[in-house]
């Protein structure tokens, strides 16, 4: 089965951010990013206090970054997805990796999606549901 064509869709549409939902947001310093998830909903958190979230968007800089997949399963809501927001085009931290991370952890249904970022190089998020 060929996969769908997202190319259309606005970032926040792809990261699954809908009205009312509650979105955490973990080391991303992108101003233009929260002022879009802010447009769709006012239940944005930057720190782990918030729970059952719909959307978790933690940033990851390297391999070791990627042990904080671990704890924000533990904040997502059972239906929700966490996006891992991590550099575009760099060896040291490869899609493969942040995918077996995301795995390791039991969440499924990973899938990437390219993040533009004011000032930055693109970067990439990949995307795992909590699994059964």
């Amino acid at each position: 089965m060929p996969e769908k064509n997202y190319s259309f869709r606005s970032l926040i549409d792809k990261l699954n951010v809908k009205e009312g939902s509650r979105v955490l947001v973990l080391d991303v310093d992108d101003a233009a990013l929260l002022t879009e998830i802010r447009s769709r909903t006012q239940s944005l958190s930057e720190n782990r206090g918030q729970k059952a979230c719909d959307v978790i968007l933690p940033g990851v800089e390297n391999v070791s970054d990627l042990r904080k997949i671990e704890s924000c399963r533990a904040l997502m809501a059972l239906t929700g997805g966490l996006w891992v927001i991590y550099p575009k085009s760099r060896k040291d931290i490869t899609e493969a990796q942040v995918r077996a991370a995301g795995l390791a952890t039991g969440m499924v249904d990973n899938k990437p999606a390219l993040v533009v970022r004011a000032g930055k190089t693109e970067d990439k998020a990949c995307k795992g549901k909590a699994g059964g």
